[in-house]
């Protein structure tokens, strides 16, 4: 299911400063380990849950990798999302339940629909060297959130020239371009790369916008928005001026709030505690609803959710 997405690409005067009422909202992310890899994580927290569907987005590095001791995270199940993996550098193997076995290096994405459930492993390649990347999750809706599991990797996407920068459109639309990468909300993610200067990005006024800066720092409404911080930018702008010192890289992302109640945990987004429950116990259980992924990697086991059993057993109203 895929629809319309991004702004429209129209002319517009270089505004003088931020719309009325607008909101910047600095958040630092949270440092975690996923693997033996340090990440930064900008999403989800205590404050701000999800932008649009966009509920996970973790920083990856920038660090190194030796041939011996890549990525490593072993097999683990997911359920009711989408997966994006994207790399700014080095490399890394995909491996899942559906046979899919892809490697991604820089410039290349990797999107899986864990839909009912599927699970993955991400894997060392014998590269040496720095890795740099961010892996995103995006809650799918009610009406493809049951349905089947897929993967795709797209080796090249949609790039357009505008003002100081050079954006690549990873998923919707943005500035005319438009990724191929399915859809199941309205929703846009970007990497956009920024010289020195000033630059105005066209975005839709009905959708919330987010931003996180992997390299250099980033000026919007004079705030400066650094690594391991993201910048909840609201809805009610038809167009974000970023203004930078130097050069830097940040994701855009956005979408139109999300219309239906989340509930994650794990490695897992749901509605209920019951469907997470009884998505666990197949997991535990290793029975077909997860299969199998072809690794070498241990499998990925977990305590059971953090919810008394009654919960499990009759969802929530």
């Amino acid at each position: 299911m895929s629809g319309p997405v991004g702004a429209e690409d129209v002319e517009r005067p270089i505004p003088s400063g931020p719309p009325p009422g607008a909101v910047v909202e600095i958040l630092a992310s949270r440092e975690a380990t996923v693997g033996a890899f340090p990440v930064r994580r900008a999403l989800p927290q205590r404050g701000r849950r999800t932008v649009g569907a966009w509920c996970f987005a973790d920083h990856l590095g920038p660090g190194t990798v030796t041939a011996e001791q890549g990525l490593g995270i072993g097999p683990h199940p997911h359920l009711g999302l989408h997966t994006l993996t994207w790399l700014l550098a080095g490399e890394a193997l995909h491996r899942d339940s559906l046979g899919s076995e892809q490697v991604i290096r820089p410039g290349q994405l990797n999107l899986m629909t864990a839909g009912h459930g599927i699970a993955h492993s991400e894997e060392g390649t014998g590269w040496a060297g720095p890795v740099h990347g961010v892996q995103l999750w995006i809650a799918q809706p009610s009406a493809t959130r049951d349905g089947g599991a897929a993967f795709e990797h797209h080796p090249e996407l949609p790039r357009v020239e505008l003002d100081a920068a050079v954006v690549t459109v990873l998923v919707g639309g943005l500035a005319g371009a438009r990724a191929p990468t399915r859809c199941d909300t309205h929703l846009v993610g970007a990497d956009v790369q920024l010289r020195a200067g000033r630059t105005v990005l066209p975005v839709s006024d009905h959708w919330e916008h987010a931003l996180v800066v992997l390299e250099g720092a980033v000026v919007v409404d004079g705030a400066p928005v650094v690594p391991g911080h993201l910048a909840y930018l609201g809805v009610g702008r038809d167009e974000l001026p970023l203004d930078v010192p130097d050069t830097a890289r940040t994701l855009l992302l956005g979408g139109p709030p999300f219309p239906e109640r989340l509930l994650m945990w794990w490695n897992y987004v749901a509605r209920e505690p019951a469907e997470i429950s009884a998505a666990h116990a197949d997991w535990l259980e290793g029975g077909p609803r997860f299969g199998t992924v072809a690794s070498p990697l241990e499998r990925i086991v977990t305590g059971p959710p953090p919810w008394p059993a009654e919960r499990s057993r009759h969802p929530a109203g």
